[in-house]
């Protein structure tokens, strides 16, 4: 069955979060890779975290602490300037290049992002990106992260559609897993070609890039 409705992760499908690079490189030289790979893997451990632990926080505290975390480790000094410009960084993250060509052949059906970016970090995102989606949801909503159901459920309560019926595009091999757990049907964006994990559930698709997503689906 053809989903009815497509729903995309946001951060690592969408957009780069390693377009932060130049900037990180721009503030400690040689280090620009380094920080952005240990910054996004604290941001998400930070999440999982958080969410085991019943102690939400906005993503935007989660990537601000994450952050932190990763100038201390790779002893980088950090300022407030420092800190404030490189979370701006996060606000204009660049789409991948195929992003915008897949939306636009996918129009005919809706479209939405379900992301662990809290409002003040997605909504001025999108709109600087130029992108279009019938609806942003934010885990804000429930107060938790992905991969829990609660949050899957917010797309199905939002498009009012069954699950099943519901395509779910994301780039991380857990966000993926989590979505088809749930009951969505699951493309899987493996840029890396990394493995699936060993969680027993396996993605309906699995692609190199959202560029593959019209073949598929149309």
């Amino acid at each position: 069955m053809k989903p009815q409705a497509l729903v995309f992760d946001a951060y690592g499908t969408l957009f780069d979060v390693h377009s932060v690079v130049q900037r990180c490189d721009g503030c400690w030289p040689g280090k620009g890779a380094q920080l952005s790979q240990l910054w996004r893997a604290k941001q998400l451990e930070y999440s999982w975290q958080r969410s085991l632990m019943q102690r939400y926080a906005p993503f935007s505290q989660v990537t601000r602490d994450a952050l932190a975390y990763a100038c201390k480790a790779l002893a980088l000094p950090l300022d407030a300037r420092t800190e404030q410009a490189l979370m701006q960084e996060y606000l204009r993250l660049a789409p991948y290049g195929d992003v915008p060509g897949a939306l636009q052949q996918l129009s005919g059906l809706p479209q939405v992002i379900l992301t662990n970016g809290s409002p003040d970090m997605i909504e001025p995102l999108v709109r600087a990106s130029g992108l279009r989606f019938d609806h942003v949801l934010s885990v804000d909503e429930v107060k938790v992260y992905k991969p829990a159901p609660q949050v899957y459920q917010l797309a199905v309560d939002r498009l009012r559609l069954p699950k099943e019926a519901i395509g779910f595009v994301s780039s991380n091999g857990w966000d993926a897993l989590g979505a088809k757990s749930f009951g969505f049907r699951v493309y899987w964006i493996n840029r890396l070609n990394a493995p699936v994990d060993g969680l027993s559930f396996q993605p309906d698709a699995i692609l190199e890039s959202p560029g593959g997503l019209p073949e598929i689906l149309l």
